[in-house]
């Protein structure tokens, strides 16, 4: 089953970490994933997110504000 991640956030650094941890977690775990980096502030706020970087799965919002590390994503992938 493909999942849908989305990593929320401008491009700044620890939304960058947060994508690459993500794409890490989902590999170690051989998830089938599409990876979509919302950088647009429009899209970021209508998904109700004040905090970046966010980490949705399937599009459920499940982090904002920080960044988890591997293990911590991959128990939210799961």
């Amino acid at each position: 089953m493909m999942r849908k991640l989305q990593v929320y956030g401008t491009g700044c650094p620890r939304c960058k970490k947060l994508a690459e941890l993500t794409e890490q977690a989902a590999g170690e775990l051989g998830i089938e994933y599409e990876l979509e980096k919302v950088t647009d502030i429009n899209r970021i706020t209508a998904a109700g997110i004040i905090m970046t970087p966010a980490l949705a799965v399937d599009g459920e919002v499940k982090v904002v504000g920080k960044v988890p590390d591997t293990e911590e994503i991959k128990k939210l992938l799961l």
